[in-house]
């Protein structure tokens, strides 16, 4: 999932869209962590999803103050992938590249992206074994493989 951030983006859409693959968030977005403000605290999965992409401090001070930053700020801070003036175009642009991979593969990488930060660096070898093989030889992957050697769109079966 692409989210593409643009105006205002407080509290639980602030929330939704740290739910994404990737954030696409246009320089003068406004986010801010807001729920304080109400007497409340993020509860919609935010401090999961942030997780690994916002430094803990900055979260902290975000939640307890209120505190709006820019899209620009974002990117810095962790909670945007691109900031780009066009946010809309940008996301939908890397969806249509997306799209043109093996969806199978991009099933597997994205399991492995969802499960990895909390296994051990076995686990996660093992689980890259286990996708890799899985793959390997498979209808999608010779796809992947023939339409590049005959520089043509791949077509993909999307079982």
């Amino acid at each position: 999932m692409i989210a593409a951030v643009h105006g205002v983006c407080f509290g639980g859409a602030l929330q939704i869209a740290g739910g994404a693959d990737i954030r696409v968030v246009a320089p003068d977005a406004r986010l801010a962590v807001m729920e304080m403000k109400w007497g409340i605290v993020p509860d919609m999965g935010g401090f999961a999803l942030w997780r690994g992409c916002v430094r803990d401090d900055v979260l902290r001070e975000l939640t307890y103050t209120n505190r709006e930053f820019s899209g620009e700020e974002a990117l810095a801070m962790g909670f945007a992938t691109l900031v780009d003036a066009d946010p809309l175009a940008r996301a939908l642009a890397m969806a249509r590249d997306i799209a043109r991979r093996s969806p199978t593969a991009i099933r597997a990488a994205k399991s492995l992206f969802n499960r990895s930060a909390d296994l051990p660096l076995d686990d996660i070898l093992a689980a890259e074994s286990f996708e890799q093989a899985r793959l390997l030889g498979s209808r999608n992957q010779l796809e992947a493989v023939m339409s590049q050697a005959e520089k043509r769109a791949a077509v993909f079966v999307d079982p």
